[in-house]
């Protein structure tokens, strides 16, 4: 294989890698905007009432320990935490538009902006996971450390080649 060959290759692997980095922000940062219009949707409205609404409508055990915990969480949310919830929420989803949208287009800001927000996030990530460990959590940890390590070897080999 000749070397024009080999690093066209390369610059495939490299473009399939960062459209899947940024599908996976962009797919966070529309789950994050879920999240946030749903705070917004029950400003004005009985959390706790409808989360009972859908207990009964799923027919779950309202008795069950897990179900408890949520009813408690729900009957202590007030208004101003729920727009807390939802500018947080929209503000990280903002980043998430930014990094996934600039390495869509190719941009190398965004792989530098990448590797600064989601490498400042990590330490906070890994605090969340040692509160309370889950799979979803360690993969996103995983991911994201990934993500970052990518992005930095990519950075400093574009720059050695300069």
């Amino acid at each position: 294989m000749s070397r024009a060959a080999i690093k066209k290759s390369r610059k495939q692997e490299s473009s399939i890698v960062l459209v899947l980095i940024a599908l996976f922000k962009l797919v966070k940062a529309l789950a994050l905007i879920a999240v946030g219009v749903g705070a917004l949707k029950y400003l004005h409205k009985d959390l706790a009432a409808s989360v009972l609404h859908w207990v009964n409508v799923l027919r779950v055990d309202p008795d069950n320990r897990f179900i408890q915990s949520i009813l408690a969480k729900a009957f202590s949310v007030t208004p101003k935490q729920l727009k807390e919830l939802s500018a947080g929420t929209f503000f990280y989803a903002a980043l998430l538009l930014i990094e996934g949208i600039g390495m869509m287009v190719r941009k190398h800001w965004a792989e530098y902006f990448t590797i600064i927000t989601t490498g400042a996030l990590l330490p906070l990530e890994i605090y969340e996971l040692a509160k309370h460990v889950t799979m979803v959590k360690i993969f996103v940890l995983v991911i994201n450390a990934a993500i970052v390590w990518y992005l930095v070897v990519r950075v400093r080999s574009r720059r050695s080649r300069r």
